[in-house]
């Protein structure tokens, strides 16, 4: 039931802001008047491929093909929301400015087509990043009484499934282990697809460099899919779960997983903060150190 009203309010708020991107934005192009009817056109059939995607994405039915095209539109959506709420914004005071009609029509070209190029340039931007190779951000943590230096490289939100597969998969654990980390921690969102089609896209986790362990927290998207079975078959390819759990690093820091919010909503492994920190132990500061915590792009590669 959860599932089945998530589509629909996805579809109703992806259809509202649809609209509003049209009527807000692209039908207020003057120079594009005379392709009012084709860009409705493109609009509506957008609008239909984010109905289908949310209707069958939970049967898993759609050809990988469709899935990419289908789930692209999402983000072409939201980027034409954020481009038409611009719109709206500087044309507002644009509009109180005393201008002769023709310098009128003149500013008004030039700031549509602006507005329009910068339409375009976010969307090719947002693909291109959503599809290119992860970066790496290392990113300095001082923690008052840790004795040395510990390296920690975090990935998030990778999304393997029938877009991104095995060889995304497996460039992302050769960069990992170019960074000599001490622990990997996977937060979430790290597959899209059930265990039964996982096969060996995954295999490449085995082969991570961790001096003190590889580690897991599931995401809403393992929700989607079969959080336990997920965990499950993790483990299977040496990644250690944190299920509401900690774990003492090396008698060093404590590392403490939660579950994801979805899990209240699907109203199975919620999120348990007493359950996690139930077994954290204090750990007496001998001297002042840094962390240095890595964080590679693929952490963030909400796409």
């Amino acid at each position: 039931m959860f599932r089945l009203s998530f589509a629909l309010v996805a579809i109703a708020v992806l259809s509202l802001i649809n609209y509003y991107a049209y009527r807000r934005f692209l039908k207020r192009l003057d120079f594009l008047v005379g392709y009012q009817l084709w860009i409705k056109g493109v609009m509506f059939l957008m609008t239909l491929c984010e109905i289908g995607y949310f209707l069958v994405l939970r049967l898993d039915s759609l050809d990988p093909f469709l899935y990419a095209l289908f789930s692209s539109m999402i983000g072409v959506s939201f980027m034409l929301f954020c481009v038409a709420l611009l719109y709206d914004l500087f044309h507002l005071p644009y509009a109180k400015i005393p201008h002769d009609y023709s310098r009128r029509l003149f500013l008004k070209m030039v700031f549509d087509v602006t507005m329009l190029v910068l339409a375009f340039s976010y969307m090719i931007k947002g693909f291109f990043n959503g599809m290119k190779s992860p970066l790496i951000k290392e990113v300095d943590v001082v923690i008052e009484g840790l004795d040395e230096g510990l390296s920690i490289v975090q990935i998030s939100d990778v999304h393997i499934g029938k877009v991104l597969g095995k060889a995304f998969m497996d460039e992302i654990v050769q960069k990992i282990n170019t960074l000599n980390a001490d622990v990997v921690v996977i937060t979430g969102d790290l597959v899209d697809m059930p265990v039964a089609q996982i096969g060996n896209t995954l295999d490449a986790l085995r082969e991570i460099k961790s001096h003190l362990g590889v580690f897991f927290v599931p995401g809403n998207h393992e929700y989607f899919y079969g959080v336990h079975t997920i965990m499950d078959f993790l483990k299977t390819r040496g990644v250690q779960v944190l299920e509401n759990d900690s774990v003492v690093i090396n008698e060093r820091i404590n590392l403490v997983g939660v579950t994801d919010m979805m899990g209240k909503r699907f109203d199975f492994l919620p999120p348990d903060l007493t359950k996690a920190f139930l077994h954290v132990r204090m750990i007496y500061p001998r001297f002042y150190s840094p962390i240095n915590l890595k964080l590679s792009k693929s952490l963030r590669v909400k796409r």
